[in-house]
């Protein structure tokens, strides 16, 4: 039996669950240890997210499977974007359904919203080491973009950039 997946602007009351799931997806990836990391706070904060860019949400059978933030260059919560580009960041699909397509789904509806827009690009980073995005988003026609990959402030970590033309 096929389901159906919806993608739509996440709503105020959907937050807690978008922000279980990006702490389960960045757990059980192994990209941190614990709760306890200062950036899982960071991934928590659904609303601050949502005051600064656009927070997608991809459901299946009324249940909220995935989500992702973007923003255009100059939306001022944009890291690496420029000029005539969008950016999206914390791309997360929940555990007990990645490779289900919902990943793919957010991301080609962050590429629609972008060209309604008129970006010429989508832009994004990710962990350097982080085998599935890495893997995912050359499949999705992303190619490296190392001369613009993006210092983590105050640390000696590099995200590398990701780059789509449209």
């Amino acid at each position: 039996m096929t389901t159906l997946l919806t993608i739509r602007d996440a709503l105020e009351r959907d937050y807690p669950e978008i922000a279980r799931i990006a702490r389960d997806a960045y757990l059980s990836a192994g990209y941190f240890e614990s709760h306890e990391h200062p950036y899982m706070r960071q991934l928590s904060d659904v609303a601050y997210r949502a005051a600064r860019g656009t927070v997608l949400v991809a459901e299946q059978d009324g249940r909220i499977v995935g989500s992702v933030t973007f923003m255009a260059h100059g939306d001022g919560f944009e890291q690496v974007a420029r000029e005539g580009e969008f950016e999206f960041r914390l791309l997360v699909v929940d555990p007990a359904v990645q490779r289900s397509g919902a990943g793919s789904a957010l991301v080609a509806e962050v590429e629609a919203r972008a060209k309604r827009a008129g970006a010429a690009a989508v832009v994004l980073t990710t962990g350097k080491d982080w085998a599935g995005p890495n893997a995912l988003y050359p499949r999705l026609g992303y190619e490296r973009a190392p001369d613009r990959d993006w210092p983590i402030p105050e640390t000696d970590v590099w995200l590398p950039v990701y780059r789509k033309a449209l």
